[in-house]
């Protein structure tokens, strides 16, 4: 073979090399044209959990019920008596709290103004011992106070709560004769109206949910025992709702 012949040869060679690593590279291209193109994803939302911290203030309504005996609102030296009572209230609420968790920790106050109102005749003795007058006896719980402490767990945005503290309830009592010696009668019975404040404490529980950000609306339960008035025993129950607005 000449040398001129071989030249020839390999230089077809390298043509041909060349031209089937372009064919390839050419049909990889094609194939990955065609293949279909994924559409970018972001990262995934992550949903905002409520928060239940912060002051907020808000208005309640309800109903009460229970039990109370308005002769120790003129003196503790009559035997027990019981009268039903049963009305509305309505007020305002105050109140701050601080989450960690699933846990609320918080305090509240409120103050009620109530229709709460019972009536009945009644016999007043003194250890057993009657006095000689009957009265027709209309009693009235006119305001509800209480300061608690609220414990609770939150669901995101649903807070179940137990509560617990100091009540003050506003009593008055008016008292008519029907028979026997009339009302008034030093000895017997001296004063037929009388009004006072007394402390009690109160528990209870509930739960409230948040609608907004900073809007919620809550139901709980209350009970409310009367002390410091000797042997009394005055009970009241109460439902209500409300709503509070958190800063």
């Amino acid at each position: 073979m000449h040398f001129a012949d071989y030249k020839i040869g390999e230089s077809n060679m390298k043509k041909l090399i060349i031209g089937a690593a372009f064919a390839a590279v050419s049909s990889v291209c094609a194939f990955a044209a065609d293949l279909p193109t994924q559409a970018y994803k972001g990262a995934p939302v992550v949903a905002q959990v409520y928060n239940w911290t912060g002051l907020y203030v808000g208005v309640n309504g309800g109903y009460g019920w229970g039990t109370q005996d308005p002769l120790t609102l003129f003196s503790n030296r009559f035997d027990r008596s019981s009268f039903n009572v049963s009305g509305g209230m309505f007020g305002g609420t105050v109140g701050a709290q601080i989450q960690q968790g699933y846990v609320v920790l918080g305090l509240e106050g409120d103050l009620d103004w109530a229709n709460i109102k019972g009536n009945g005749i009644s016999n007043p003795a003194i250890a057993g011992i009657g006095q000689g007058i009957t009265l027709n006896i209309a009693s009235n719980i006119s305001a509800v106070g209480t300061a608690r402490a609220r414990v609770g767990v939150a669901m995101n945005n649903t807070l179940f709560y137990v509560t617990g503290g100091a009540a003050f309830v506003k009593s008055s009592v008016n008292g008519t004769s029907i028979a026997g010696a009339p009302c008034g009668t030093l000895g017997v019975f001296p004063n037929c109206a009388a009004s006072a404040w007394h402390p009690g404490i109160a528990a209870g529980v509930g739960m409230e949910y948040g609608f907004t950000p900073n809007w919620s609306v809550k139901g709980e339960y209350l009970y409310t025992q009367v002390i410091g008035t000797g042997a009394s025993t005055d009970k009241l129950n109460t439902f209500r709702g409300g709503i509070n607005y958190r800063f």
